[in-house]
């Protein structure tokens, strides 16, 4: 079911820049991709498809995803100095133009890596009035647009992993918004997306990750 829009997403949002889609929508982007990635990344390299490579450096888009990388908000002041603060931190940043093919045409792909080598490929879009969509994590198809809180748990594909997961929700009172699952193959490894009402605890994320078959367990808060 389609989100209800507001008087707010018509005028647009309030941001730095001067687009909602190639601005204010690209930080969002970047924080979702912070967020799934679990922190500031050592080293980005961001694909730009479509309008994002064609018109983006003309309303800074590439500052701009930088800037939620960097965990700013699309309207924080600093967003026009996100490169000399990413260079400051320490974290490498190299942009490529890359055709996807039907994707949509406000569309990157972060390759974000950490210090110890750990790497993911996050593919999202903005769709316009600064909202935006995460669609593939790694090798899974995936729908996040940050509205709500998310709680993402890779797992292994297995009769009674889904249960166990909605079980705990259910115990800590947790009501589940949406829910999404992709898996790599039947029994391979698989990644479970459940939107929630409200931010899940500490506690309550620490009983799921204890679940037999979860491999990994991360909250991420609306944006």
């Amino acid at each position: 079911m389609a989100r209800q829009r507001s008087v707010f997403d018509i005028i647009g949002p309030t941001m730095i820049g001067p687009s909602s889609s190639h601005t204010a929508g690209a930080v969002r982007l970047g924080e979702l991709a912070r967020s799934v990635f679990g922190g500031t990344p050592a080293q980005a390299r961001i694909l730009l498809h479509g309008s994002f490579a064609s018109t983006g450096p003309g309303h800074g888009t590439d500052l701009a995803l930088i800037a939620g990388l960097l965990g700013m908000r699309p309207d924080d002041e600093r967003i026009p100095e996100s490169f000399l603060l990413a260079d400051e931190l320490g974290m490498q940043v190299d942009f490529a133009e890359e055709d996807l093919g039907d994707a949509h045409p406000n569309t990157a792909v972060f390759i974000l890596s950490d210090e110890g080598g750990r790497q993911m490929r996050v593919q999202g879009s903005s769709l316009g009035g600064g909202d935006v969509v995460v669609t593939e994590i790694d090798s899974y198809d995936v729908e996040m647009t940050g509205e709500l809180p998310l709680l993402v748990v890779g797992h292994i594909d297995r009769p009674g992993v889904i249960a166990a997961v909605t079980r705990v929700l259910a115990d800590s009172d947790v009501n589940v918004a949406s829910m999404r699952v992709s898996r790599e193959r039947r029994g391979a490894g698989a990644l479970m997306l459940i939107e929630t009402d409200h931010a899940i605890s500490a506690e309550t994320a620490a009983q799921i990750d204890a679940q037999p078959g979860t491999t990994s367990v991360r909250c991420i808060a609306a944006i």
